[in-house]
């Protein structure tokens, strides 16, 4: 059923739900205590499956592909809701599976999925966890910790902010290393700090290359924008989903949830792709002079990433919720498997802070 092999002890599922055919990973007993893991873009379930199976026997891991990625129905993600395709489409499994109460672990994107599904169904998490995820105010064009976009069209973010060589080499299946925008090259440079190198590369990449790719899936649509950098989001695709554009109020909704569940939040302390001066944001290439025309730092200055999780973590908490932040040393933007021991130990204390 699956495309890519995984690991010994790790189940491969088909679950078809009212919105759509879901591939789903497993492990962990059948009635074990419940553990979402969201994989981010670029990626798939199979990113998950050392962290599955490194959970203590009584938790029960659910690592689904989401819509656009792996082994799920190839339906395209519509943009103008955000992330709520994924939310939606992560309940529904969650109904067809029987799961009640649940604890979710999201990286990067899907740390955004983690902050639409925080405002969907809190009642039900018993804790979120989130890994290097992208802003509660979308992934580029905002300034300022409170997400003040650049331009009123949220130029700079969305389909239009991708690399369109990597984008068409993910198309092709490129599984070299001979270019600077080779999804192994790129994930070798950017996924984990180098020279850090996963033991099941080929099996990542595959995952990598597994996210479907064109006008109304990765990198989706972009219109021209009379703002630098002159594109601004479309309405189809995932890069499209977790702009700033459709991320509005998000940081807002989360600091007024009754209930809030903990939160745990971890970061590599090198991350090169969710951080204040990212190298996939426009605000950063443009201050470095890789972008022509930059409108200068009081117009489009590189988004404080971290800053504006860091900031929306402290309304949450000064509302009542808890949460926590943990700096993985030496790691990049992928530290539960970069530093897997570290990460666990955080996890667990999270999962359980009783044990």
């Amino acid at each position: 059923m699956a495309s890519i092999p995984s690991l010994p002890g790790i189940e491969s599922r088909r679950v078809v739900t009212p919105r759509l055919g879901v591939h789903a990973l497993l492990s962990g007993p059948a009635g074990g205590e419940p553990v979402l893991f969201v994989h981010g873009n670029a990626s798939s379930s199979t990113f998950w499956e050392e962290t599955m199976l490194a959970l203590p026997a009584r938790y029960r891991a659910v690592a689904p592909d989401l819509r656009g990625y792996g082994d799920t129905d190839d339906v395209p993600v519509d943009a103008t809701r955000g992330v709520g395709d994924w939310v939606d489409d992560l309940l529904a499994l969650k109904r067809e599976l029987g799961l009640d109460r649940y604890h979710v672990v999201g990286h990067s994107l899907g740390g955004s999925v983690v902050w639409g599904l925080l405002v969907a169904d809190a009642p039900a998490i018993a804790s979120a966890t989130v890994v290097a995820p992208g802003s509660p105010h979308g992934f580029g064009g905002t300034k300022g910790l409170d997400g003040t976009p650049c331009h009123p069209d949220f130029a700079g973010s969305g389909g239009g902010a991708v690399n369109p060589d990597f984008a068409a080499r993910m198309a092709a299946g490129d599984r070299g290393a001979d270019a600077a925008t080779s999804p192994r090259t790129i994930m070798n440079a950017f996924y984990w700090k180098p020279p850090f190198r996963a033991a099941r590369e080929e099996e990542l990449l595959s995952g990598l290359l597994s996210e479907k790719v064109g006008p109304r899936a990765y990198p989706g649509d972009h219109v021209p924008s009379p703002n630098w950098p002159n594109v601004a989001p479309g309405a189809w695709g995932p890069a499209n989903a977790i702009s700033a554009k459709y991320a509005v109020g998000t940081a807002e909704r989360l600091v007024g949830l009754d209930p809030k569940p903990p939160i745990l939040w971890v970061r590599g302390d090198a991350d090169q792709i969710v951080a204040d001066e990212s190298l996939f944001d426009f605000g950063t290439l443009g201050k470095l002079g890789a972008v022509p025309g930059w409108p200068g730092g009081e117009v489009f200055p590189p988004q404080p990433m971290v800053g504006q999780t860091r900031r929306a973590l402290e309304r949450y908490g000064a509302g009542g919720g808890a949460w926590r932040e943990v700096v993985v040393a030496d790691a990049g933007h992928t530290p539960y498997l970069e530093r897997p021991a570290e990460f666990m130990a955080a996890l667990l204390a999270h999962l359980d802070p009783a044990r």
